[in-house]
């Protein structure tokens, strides 16, 4: 891993099998990282730049306005090196425009490895609907500054930046198909949590809290009956318990007894 700048890991990072991460880039203090459209502009520029000296895919990105999410593949580069392409670049175009100095982005990057099909869908909706949760548009086609326009087959900004073969051909190999698949996918409601931009600031709880907090959504017989249950009643189950603040998704699987992969896909 490389030290250097606005990314200097502290330890090594879990490697993904896949190669594929999702990234959170956060400003320091949580400060604006974009204050106008061509900041935006300018950072998917340079990240359009560095993908291809890097040679790494770009799943799919959200721009908001004090962070960043990223879905991408690593190629013979290491995804901290990637990074630090972006950000160097990124930190002295804002330095030359704002006439300011030092640290623009915090320290350490957030990244989780994605090693399952059912993951990478889980978090490309999640990166589109941040602006949703965030409660800037309702729709997720109706932020600009993500991904989404362009699996729904229209332009995006940086129209060469997004890969959206792989996810889209999950759907169906007829392009129309998939766009429309994905769209009825991607804009169904749901409580997925993933690299949240306050969860470094959220209790997380330990198993005997979790399954207390879990007991007072669902009894002990539903809990033990989790595995067994129509599809239909367990995702009700699941969706209540995603909602439990202080717990994760793979905690919750854990006590559950159930694969992580049916949380992450409800």
């Amino acid at each position: 891993m490389v030290k250097c700048g606005d990314y200097m890991p502290r330890r090594a990072r879990e490697k993904s099998k896949t190669g594929i991460y999702h990234i959170m880039i956060r400003g320091a203090n949580k400060q604006e990282i974009f204050h106008d459209d061509e900041d935006r502009l300018k950072f998917l520029e340079i990240l359009d730049k560095v993908k291809k000296v890097s040679g790494i895919k770009v799943y799919g990105w959200c721009l908001m306005n004090n962070h960043v999410h990223l879905l991408l593949h690593e190629d013979c580069e290491s995804i901290s090196i990637t990074l630090k392409r972006l950000g160097v670049r990124y930190v002295w175009y804002y330095n030359q425009k704002y006439k300011t100095t030092g640290h623009l982005f915090q320290d350490r990057f957030k990244s989780e490895c994605v090693e399952t099909d059912e993951y990478l869908l889980t978090v490309i909706r999640y990166i589109h609907h941040n602006p949703i949760k965030a409660q800037l548009v309702k729709k997720p086609e109706q932020w600009p500054w993500s991904s989404c326009l362009g699996y729904y087959g229209y332009k995006v900004y940086q129209e060469s930046l997004l890969d959206k073969e792989l996810i889209l051909k999950m759907f169906s190999g007829n392009e129309h198909e998939a766009i429309e698949k994905f769209m009825k996918f991607n804009e169904h409601e749901s409580s997925d949590s993933c690299l949240d931009e306050n969860n470094d600031e959220r209790t997380k709880l330990s198993d005997e809290e979790a399954r207390l907090e879990i007991l007072k959504v669902i009894n002990e017989t539903e809990m033990a009956q989790v595995k067994s249950l129509p599809k239909k009643e367990r995702d009700v189950i699941l969706r209540k318990i995603k909602r439990i603040k202080g717990i994760t998704q793979r905690q919750a699987a854990r006590i559950l007894g159930i694969s992580p992969n049916l949380i992450f896909k409800t």
